[in-house]
């Protein structure tokens, strides 16, 4: 399992990498795993301001659907174009290729309360 360290961690499996205003989000490896062959990512919330731990979308399993969490509160700028074809990114590399949504954070100290790698690792066990 990967466990990037530039990268912060919600309890709620997404993962967020701040790149100067901008961020990006998308599930865990071990997120990916727990929900199997990934078929669809229904975002709904492009172009909306949410609070973080808001829903911004669904991702569907060949087995299950699970809500996706923002990590932070912020605008959705973009929803990554690749996954509306290839949603199977999120399988092969869900940390480059397979983020989910671009985001403008509100408030960057909110990364301040996410889970850093280790941390993330010692929650999933």
């Amino acid at each position: 399992m990967n466990f990037p360290t530039d990268l912060k961690y919600t309890r709620d499996h997404e993962w967020i990498r701040v790149e100067g205003e901008t961020a990006y989000a998308g599930i865990t490896d071990y997120a990916q795993s727990e929900l199997g062959e990934i078929v669809f990512v229904d975002i709904t919330a492009e172009g909306e301001t949410l609070a973080k731990e808001s829903v911004f979308g669904t991702i569907e399993a060949v087995k299950t659907v699970s809500d996706l969490f923002m990590p932070v509160s912020g605008e959705v700028l973009a929803v990554n174009p690749e996954l509306e074809d290839h949603p199977e990114l999120i399988n092969e590399d869900p940390y480059r290729a397979g983020w989910i949504i671009k985001v403008k954070p509100s408030d960057l100290s909110e990364t301040d309360s996410l889970l850093s790698a280790d941390a993330y690792q010692q929650l999933i066990g």
